[in-house]
């Protein structure tokens, strides 16, 4: 009896060491309009020890210790780590603030394809911009604009119509950014180029939008040399409810959305439906535009390891297009002027029409395979249908520079309705660009161990791509009649000669375009296509431990490519020859994490990039271009980044050298005789260096900054060959470019912005931007001309009303007004000229130079219904 007692003794004695030596900790965490987030994760630091608050988002917790920190963390929020003690046990309301830079609640599939950073522990140079950003800030701009506000990204072509907008990272044009569609590569097969008009509907349909500058997270065999920009759209949202939306903007824009979500039902099913409809008469002359959009999404989710999402979208759209006047027409008939129109009969008639239908289709498949193994697969495809219009025959022009669509239709009257180039007639043509791509992206995770993790995966894609000229207009006319001499397999015309009459006619309309395509015997001009066929491997191995993180990646490519003309070919020389052509890409970086907010980085690459199937066939035939080679990219960068709770930024240094870059052929007529020019061995090295930061200076204000320093350069000397037709060098020059500016983007530029809450519900925004060291886009044997400096001023207004007291609805309200001081700038040139004696100047450049002035001030407004 007396053991037992001392027994019991020894047991109350422990039980109550051990309760009095615990803390209980108690919270409620919330976010920055204080409302609770239930599922956050509290966990003591160092420790397995942990919580998740509930549906409150209160939390209680014991500790082992008197005192210590606790780790207090959820998706899409910066974590914060918060001291407790057994004096101060109760920790009252913890405010989480939502990490700009967070996708992690964003992708719901697909995480194995879609290559986003922080997917990979090692940094890299990244700018996000969530869904709710975009849809407050974007407007009637595309979806470029929403970058704008970030180091080293230039917009420009904006004047040219919706949708012709072009952005340029780190000094490098769209052909050499990758663009990503939920993981799917979706640059042109052919050219690398976006055409912005075919994705107007990523405004809409977008979750988030992640701009990787320099060598990126991409596992992908593809040619980073700028950045890599991804697109992660809606997948099917697991709360039922939905929104409508109502905008209006300047210039006659309309535009209204309505989508809705049925939830996740208990089989694990659900849908996400969106349409929308926009217009406007654009902000140019002479540019109007329509178009759709709409998206479907299908969720399915049978059980723990399976997820499968399919959705379509698609973005019909037709939009007139502005080209490059001189500074003089400008300045003489003002900065919308655009003569690319004209009337009839007093009905408003353009030459130049852009129109166009991409529908996408993709199935997203994650499969969980263990603890420790994932695969993540996409299949996609893509069909394109569409092109855009121009003159052929006589163009008659009114006294003011207009199109003089009467005289026109009287000389096509006059020739008794057949026309063709040696009687006076005229029609409206449309070349158009049709295309059919299938690919798929798969990817394999192992985690090896606590510390390193195995991926292997393939990128498999064909396209398959034709492109003719049609009548889209007769303008009274009956037929329309072209002669074309056929060429042998010797790219020689020796054939016999053949008329082609055209008798029927397809309107400049997406949606005709989609469903109708004109026979072969109607087609005028040209009519080819090509089959381009892509097959490539990517591994990726990253090591990570609390201090430090590396990672290696490896991909190789092959890709063929074969052409098939029609139209210019007896019929046994149609098709040309087949070529192949490796390529592969190297990338090794580290990470290192300095104290618990900063850490450091250094990436490096090298890219051996096959030519684009245009500079392969770039003489609009069936030869192939002797000089075409890979094209080789080595990229260095360095970066430190500070996170805490209040604070976060980036410093940047970036060094990239591009080398053996071959242009295009440019047929030369002169005395009957055809000869091609071209340029090789150019040599670019671009180097920099950005900042940017976001500043919680306090509970409702918000300050934000970017700034960029580049130094791009041509280098050494450029060789131009002149050849004849059968491709024998006629003459070649050698020329020095160095130390020549690369032009088409500011290599200087920076900017702030705020965001400040008056009171709750409703806040304003304004953000500056500076831009300087912006040269002509031209050719570098042709010097360099340096445009004017510019600075442009943004604002806006937001209001929230709630509509009950659960918060499960409520409207938005949103007013912007862009380039508020109206500032008059010129956004780009394509063209040269100096400055001569005697010349007319605009700002200190000639006059006579050509481009485009940016757009003055424009306003929009918003309504957004949420349920």
């Amino acid at each position: 009896m007396k053991n037992f007692k001392n027994l019991l003794i020894v047991a109350l004695f422990f039980v109550t060491a051990t309760v009095l030596g615990q803390t209980k900790i108690t919270g409620k965490v919330v976010d920055q309009s204080n409302q609770p987030l239930p599922g956050a994760s509290v966990v003591v630091k160092g420790t397995t020890n942990g919580t998740s608050t509930d549906f409150d988002g209160k939390f209680s917790l014991n500790s082992k210790t008197n005192s210590g920190t606790i780790v207090v963390s959820f998706i899409g929020y910066k974590t914060k780590v918060v001291t407790f003690s057994s004096s101060i046990a109760n920790l009252g309301n913890i405010q989480l603030k939502v990490d700009e830079n967070s996708l992690d609640e964003i992708v719901v599939v697909g995480k194995g394809v879609i290559d986003l950073a922080g997917g990979r522990k090692t940094p890299i140079a990244v700018s996000t911009v969530k869904a709710a950003e975009i849809q407050k800030k974007i407007g009637t701009q595309d979806v470029t604009m929403t970058l704008v506000n970030t180091p080293s990204i230039y917009v420009s072509g904006q004047a040219g119509g919706f949708g012709d907008s072009r952005i340029s990272v780190r000094g490098f044009d769209q052909t050499n950014t990758a663009f990503l569609l939920n993981g799917q590569p979706i640059n042109g097969m052919e050219d690398g180029k976006m055409y912005w008009s075919n994705w107007s509907g990523v405004n809409d349909i977008a979750s988030a939008v992640q701009i990787q500058r320099g060598l990126g997270a991409s596992k992908l065999a593809i040619s980073s040399v700028g950045g890599s920009m991804n697109f992660v759209t809606k997948t099917t949202n697991k709360k039922q409810g939905g929104s409508f939306y109502a905008g209006t903007a300047n210039d006659g824009y309309l535009k209204s959305t309505i989508m809705y979500n049925t939830g996740m039902n208990d089989s694990g099913w659900g849908t996400s439906i969106m349409l929308s409809h926009w217009q406007g008469d654009g902000y140019n002359n002479g540019t109007r535009a329509q178009g759709q959009t709409y998206f479907i999404s299908f969720g399915y989710k049978p059980n723990d390891n399976h997820n499968f999402n399919f959705l379509i979208t698609g973005a019909p759209q037709w939009h007139d297009q502005n080209f490059t006047k001189s500074i003089s027409t400008y300045l003489d008939k003002g900065l919308k002027y655009n003569d690319n129109f004209g009337f009839y009969n007093g009905q408003y008639l353009t030459e130049r029409r852009n129109f166009y239908h991409k529908p996408v289709l993709n199935l997203n498949w994650d499969y969980t395979i263990s603890d420790n193994s994932s695969l993540s697969t996409v299949l996609y495809a893509s069909f394109g249908r569409g092109g855009g219009t121009g003159n052929r025959g006589n163009r008659v022009r009114t006294a003011d520079g207009l199109i003089d669509y009467d005289a026109i239709y009287a000389n096509n009257a006059a020739t008794g309705g057949d026309g063709n180039f040696d009687n006076d007639a005229y029609i409206t043509r449309a070349s158009m660009n049709l295309h059919s791509w299938y690919g798929v992206v798969s990817n394999f995770e192992q985690k090896i161990n606590d510390n390193l993790t195995f991926n292997v995966g393939a990128d498999l894609r064909t396209y398959y791509g034709t492109h003719f000229r049609q009548v889209e207009n007769f303008h009274g006319l009956t037929s329309w009649t072209e002669d074309r001499t056929l060429k042998d397999d010797n790219d020689n015309k020796t054939g016999p000669s053949v008329s082609v009459t055209a008798t029927e006619s397809g309107k400049a309309n997406p949606w005709a375009a989609t469903f109708n395509m004109m026979a072969e015997n109607q087609r005028i001009d040209y009519d080819n296509s090509e089959r381009i066929s892509y097959a490539g491997l990517f591994t990726q191995l990253e090591y990570s431990t609390d201090v430090m993180s590396a990672f290696f990646q490896g991909a190789v490519s092959n890709q063929s490519h074969q052409r098939f003309d029609r139209y210019d070919y007896l019929p046994e020389f149609e098709d040309s020859e087949k070529l192949n052509n490796i390529g592969y890409n190297l990338k090794i970086g580290a990470g290192f994490n300095l104290t618990e907010s900063s850490s450091v980085y250094m990436n490096t690459g090298y890219y051996s990039r096959q030519p684009y199937h245009d500079n392969i066939f770039n003489n609009y035939d069936n030869s192939i271009n002797p000089f075409s080679q890979n094209e080789k990219i080595f990229g260095l960068e360095f970066g430190y980044n500070y996170k805490s709770e209040f604070l976060s930024g980036s410093v940047n240094l970036y060094s990239t050298s591009w080398r053996d870059k071959v242009d295009g052929f440019t047929d030369v007529t002169n005395a009957g005789v055809v000869t091609n020019t071209q340029t090789l061995g150019q040599h670019q090295y671009h180097k920099g260096i950005e900042f940017d930061f976001i500043a919680q200076l306090a509970y409702n204000f918000k300050l934000k900054g970017f700034a960029s320093f580049g130094d791009w350069k041509y280098l050494g000397e450029l060789t131009t060959q002149t050849l004849d037709e059968d491709r024998n060098l006629i003459s070649q020059s050698v020329e020095s470019v160095d130390g020549i500016n690369v032009g088409d983007a500011a290599q200087t530029s920076y900017g702030l912005g705020i965001d400040y809450t008056i009171f709750n519900g409703f806040s304003v925004d304004s953000d500056f931007r500076y831009y300087d060291r912006l040269y002509a886009n031209v050719s570098p044997t042709r010097g360099e001309l340096k445009l004017p400096s510019y600075g442009l001023l943004d604002f806006g207004a937001s209001y929230r009303l709630d509509l009950g007291t659960d918060k499960t609805k409520w409207l938005d309200f949103r007013v912007n007004v862009n380039n508020v001081l109206d500032r008059e700038y010129i956004s780009e040139l394509t063209s040269a000229n100096q400055t001569t004696v005697g010349s007319d100047t605009y700002r200190g450049i000639d006059t006579s130079n050509r481009g485009y002035f940016g757009w003055g001030r424009t306003w929009n407004a918003s309504v957004r219904y949420n349920f």
